[in-house]
């Protein structure tokens, strides 16, 4: 039984209370999506090449061909102020109430000029719904071997700051509330394949010897962050143009070693599809079918270890990339690496083992929403 630690028997104003972590009934997937992840009004989301409803399109996708129904899928909480603050200072995110450090985060200039409620509410939103849903990914892979959340990966936000489209550490945030708090999780591994440096990351781990950070990534294009480079323990720098046959050659040859030497508790895999060809910033050449190879690859020697493994969809600029996601979210179930019958191979009592959480009610809460308790880290 995975088990969280004791929190503090005194809750004082170092401590926060979230309710991103909570239990799902047996027949429900490890599959976390809410439609509060995609950003639509007034045009807004035209104006930066990401394609900010791919997630809804996932879904879609995946409903349509039955390999799910509304019902399988794990709807996460937003995550609030207190969770974030596990990471964040809060003079970061105090500067999120300023229409202009958002605008210049999510690259899309005009949102400098909308009231800041606006800001908060029709784009924020989404990445507190998806951060939320990274951190539960977290608790859910410990218990069904597997999580995907069909969001997150803001993999150029760190502790102090964020960029390139992602506002929240929800990589950080995730890892650092279950070695923080759950017994069994004391090493993790990020495996990051999307096109561009995972600086965000790298520069909150960076020495820090129970996370290793294997980065695959075009050293062409953003973020070039030299500072960073610092926190990758297996860096694998390729150019511009690179194709199927030696990008997957390289994952091959190095990510089982990583797992057999490390030995980690949990394997945080961001699989940014922004490889592509064609993608207008990753500057890759990686085929469709070559993506869905390179996620099979990673599940398959994550799961032929036994190590949990959260996957996150993060980058991906093509109007394109929701079908191959969900192509590669088939295929995995296809070759029996995820899916409710596989969890249950492993559970010996039939019964879907859950984490042991101690529970926490708000005084001031109205209604019977169940929490439990996170340090804040000094700002």
């Amino acid at each position: 039984m995975n088990k969280l630690k004791s929190p503090p028997s005194h809750i004082d104003s170092k401590t926060a209370l979230t309710n991103l972590y909570f239990d799902i009934s047996d027949d429900q997937w490890p599959i976390i999506y809410n439609n509060c992840y995609n950003i639509s009004f007034f045009g807004v989301e035209k104006l930066h090449p990401f394609d900010s409803c791919k997630w809804k399109k996932v879904i879609e996708i995946l409903k349509d061909l039955k390999l799910i129904r509304n019902n399988d899928i794990v709807s996460p909480n937003e995550a609030t102020e207190n969770d974030l603050l596990v990471v964040h200072p809060s003079t970061y995110l105090k500067s999120l109430k300023w229409s202009l450090t958002v605008a210049n985060i999510i690259e899309v200039p005009p949102v400098a000029l909308l009231p800041n409620f606006v800001v908060q509410k029709r784009i924020l939103k989404a990445f507190r719904y998806q951060t939320g849903g990274t951190v539960l990914a977290g608790k859910l892979a410990l218990e069904r071997g597997w999580a995907i959340n069909i969001g997150g990966g803001f993999h150029h936000c760190y502790r102090d700051s964020g960029g390139g489209f992602c506002v929240y550490a929800d990589i950080t945030l995730c890892l650092k509330m279950l070695i923080q708090h759950v017994d069994s999780v004391r090493k993790a591994v990020i495996i990051d394949l999307d096109a561009h440096q995972g600086n965000g990351h790298e520069r909150d781990f960076v020495n820090n010897a129970n996370i290793f950070i294997m980065d695959v990534y075009n050293a062409d294009i953003y973020p070039r962050d030299k500072d960073a480079r610092r926190g990758i323990n297996k860096e694998i720098r390729i150019r511009s143009g690179e194709r199927d046959d030696r990008y997957l050659k390289f994952i091959k040859l190095n990510y089982p070693a990583v797992l057999d030497t490390f030995k980690p508790d949990i394997v945080i895999y961001n699989a940014g599809t922004d490889i592509l060809d064609g993608d207008p910033l990753g500057g890759l050449c990686i085929s469709d079918q070559g993506i869905i190879k390179r996620d099979e690859i990673i599940f398959k020697e994550t799961r032929f270890r036994n190590i949990p493994i959260v996957m996150l969809t993060s980058g991906g600029y093509q109007k394109s990339n929701a079908k191959i996601i969900a192509d590669s979210i088939i295929n995995l179930y296809q070759k029996n690496l995820i899916g409710n019958e596989f969890a249950m191979k492993h559970v010996s009592d039939q019964s879907l083992e859950r984490l042991s959480v101690k529970n926490h009610a708000l005084e001031s809460s109205n209604h019977d929403t169940r929490y439990c308790t996170f340090s804040v880290g000094n700002e």
